[in-house]
């Protein structure tokens, strides 16, 4: 059986700027670049977010964090490999994701996604995400911007 691990990191190395860049380049042929909403790869090390790698035996295959606002806490770039899907590590990087939220002390987690994502929008209902209004900066974007955005939310209280 396949072991997945998660890894706290702390700077931007070539696993995780490869992981990204891959994310974007998936995100850049379903949607527009306004309506691509993704941190940078320097973003994601801002004091208030908490990035990781998922690692499926020991190889980096997917990505994701955290980010903490006042009264909620977001997903930020969560992304698997698609030839690792299907093995648990959307999962286990979830799951892990969650803990470091609600260990954080957020009562809340949010998080974007857009509607040519349904991998990804039924990992998040099977987790426990309902659908909610926009929040954050997103509140406040043109709807050309956010669209074929979809927003999900989870008490972690």
């Amino acid at each position: 059986m396949s072991s997945v691990s998660i890894e706290h990191v702390s700077t931007p190395t070539d696993e995780l700027r490869t992981l990204i860049f891959e994310l974007d380049s998936e995100l850049a042929a379903a949607y527009t670049p306004v309506q691509m909403h993704g941190l940078t790869l320097n973003s994601l090390f801002a004091p208030h977010i908490r990035m990781f790698v998922a690692r499926l035996d020991g190889v980096a295959v997917g990505c994701g964090g955290v980010a903490f606002f006042d009264g909620f806490a977001e997903l930020k770039r969560m992304y698997v490999r698609a030839a690792q899907r299907g093995h648990g590590v959307a999962q286990a990087l979830l799951a892990h994701l969650e803990t470091v939220a609600r260990e954080g002390g957020a009562p809340l987690l949010r998080l974007e996604t857009g509607i040519r994502q349904p991998a990804a929008i039924r990992l998040y209902e099977s987790a426990g995400f309902a659908p909610c209004a926009a929040f954050g900066d997103y509140a406040t974007m043109s709807p050309a911007a956010v669209g074929l955005s979809l927003f999900y939310e989870k008490r972690l209280n």
